[in-house]
């Protein structure tokens, strides 16, 4: 999947090809966000074009409320790798500005045609664009043509007699729901980032880690350890989780801590997402060292046994 963060490098690649795009903020890309895009990957395929996702690398509200900015389901490189996973052919993963905040919906539109080539644009019912949200999809279908593609809404997508939506999930996440929150998202709940420095304390008692900084508005489940699944370098495998601060040391700030099993070799400032699949325990104190050891030693023989 070849990814852009500019509109123009978009247009240079595509060179006139015609495309299939999903539209939408996508945060998560639950089970609701995933037909849209299969909707657009369907048209790709049976019209001969190139499935596109566009979406924003930042939240809008962001940029135009930042006080009511929600927080974060998904991450950048979760986001990238699924998608990838999905087999979309392009994301154009664009930094939501104040230029843009300020386009009007006939702007947008014609950006659209201009850079992206659309043949198909697809959104979800909710889906507004443009100045203040002036654009919805009632407008869509209205113009779509004059824009030379044609419009498609998908519908909203239930579960369990529920709406599926990104407001649901976050409060899931919260309360530590991660079977449903996984059932909502149809793939495990994932969190990527960089690896960061850690303590180094984890490589002395056999247990070396990769840690991960947890950003204020970025969704968490609650403290504990988990069975979890890492992604990096193409390759998955298997891992132990820790979120916390790690009370049996003092003075360490919340972090994501991941003992990856059966790996060797030095993670740092190297990308790689998380998937969280059970939770295996709650976040303990130990009394020392040797105590820590043996539960990790459980927790690393429980994993093995869920993975």
């Amino acid at each position: 999947m070849q990814i852009f963060s500019k509109f123009s490098d978009i247009k240079t690649f595509l060179k006139g090809q015609r495309t299939a795009i999903a539209l939408g903020t996508f945060d998560g890309v639950h089970i609701g966000h995933q037909s849209i895009i299969r909707q657009a990957m369907g048209l790709a395929k049976k019209h001969g074009l190139l499935s596109v996702v566009f979406t924003f690398s930042n939240h809008p509200l962001s940029v135009v409320a930042p006080e009511r900015v929600p927080v974060q389901i998904g991450d950048n490189i979760s986001k990238a790798a699924f998608l990838e996973e999905m087999g979309v052919d392009l994301l154009l993963n664009v930094a939501f500005s104040e230029k843009l905040s300020k386009q009007t919906p006939e702007d947008f539109l014609e950006r659209l045609k201009d850079c992206c080539n659309a043949k198909f644009v697809v959104t979800g019912p909710n889906f507004t664009f443009g100045y203040k949200g002036k654009g919805n999809t009632r407008m869509l279908g209205r113009v779509a043509s004059s824009y030379g593609f044609k419009a498609e809404i998908g519908e909203a997508v239930q579960l369990n007699g529920r709406m599926v939506s990104s407001t649901r999930i976050r409060g899931l996440i919260e309360d530590g729901d991660l079977e449903l929150t996984n059932e909502y998202l149809g793939r495990p709940f994932s969190f990527g980032g960089r690896v960061i420095h850690g303590d180094q304390r984890g490589r002395t008692i056999g247990f070396p880690t990769a840690n991960l900084a947890i950003p204020d508005k970025r969704a968490m489940l609650p403290n504990g350890a988990y069975g979890v699944y890492v992604l990096m370098n193409g390759e998955k495998h298997r891992g132990i989780a820790n979120v916390g601060n790690n009370p049996t040391f003092e003075g360490c700030n919340r972090r994501l801590e991941v003992h990856v099993l059966d790996f060797k070799g030095d993670l740092y400032n190297k990308p790689l997402t998380v998937q969280f699949v059970k939770k295996l325990r709650d976040e303990k104190k130990f009394s020392g060292i040797e105590a820590l050891v043996k539960q990790l030693r459980a927790d690393e023989e429980k994993a093995r046994q869920i993975l």
